[in-house]
């Protein structure tokens, strides 16, 4: 994604993806912010395996995870499993999302592989970050969307897989 496009159209179209996933699938208006996430965060990560060589993480605080699936599940309390289904499904759509805006942008045709939940910050080796747009909610609970491609040396450029 970092070389078909311009970082500040990539950066437009994940956060007009972002706002409007969040919203629709869990009620919630994000807004961009540049206060980071506390320290109980859980981090939802794919990467992008055909059409392009980057990949993309969520790292959110979990008080704010919570309160989408709570919102999404329509119930007052989630466990720790509907957490992490609710993360990876709603990071599939996210980035569903993306890919199809992509698309139209560039009409590369995108893959990405499963969701991946983790407790905690995780940081994909091999990766460096491009960029990070930094969200909060009303609560001022934070989320970050992370822009990584692979490090300096190696090629991210578009695929030569269809």
């Amino acid at each position: 994604m970092n070389t078909a496009m311009s970082k500040e159209e990539l950066e437009k179209i994940l956060d007009q993806a972002v706002q409007d996933v969040t919203e629709c699938t869990a009620g919630v208006r994000l807004h961009q912010e540049n206060q980071s996430p506390g320290e109980d965060l859980c981090t939802v990560q794919i990467t992008f395996d055909r059409g392009f060589r980057t990949s993309l993480t969520l790292c959110a605080d979990t008080g704010l995870l919570y309160r989408m699936a709570s919102n999404s599940f329509h119930e007052e309390s989630v466990s720790l499993e509907d957490l992490e289904e609710f993360s990876k499904e709603y990071f599939n759509v996210l980035c569903g999302r993306i890919a199809g805006a992509m698309f139209r942008a560039t009409q590369v045709p995108a893959h990405f592989g499963p969701p991946v939940f983790y407790r905690g910050r995780y940081e994909p080796e091999g990766r460096e970050i491009q960029f990070v747009l930094t969200y909060s909610d009303e609560y001022c609970r934070g989320a970050q969307l992370i822009h990584h491609v692979p490090c300096s040396g190696e090629d991210g450029n578009i695929s030569d897989e269809d």
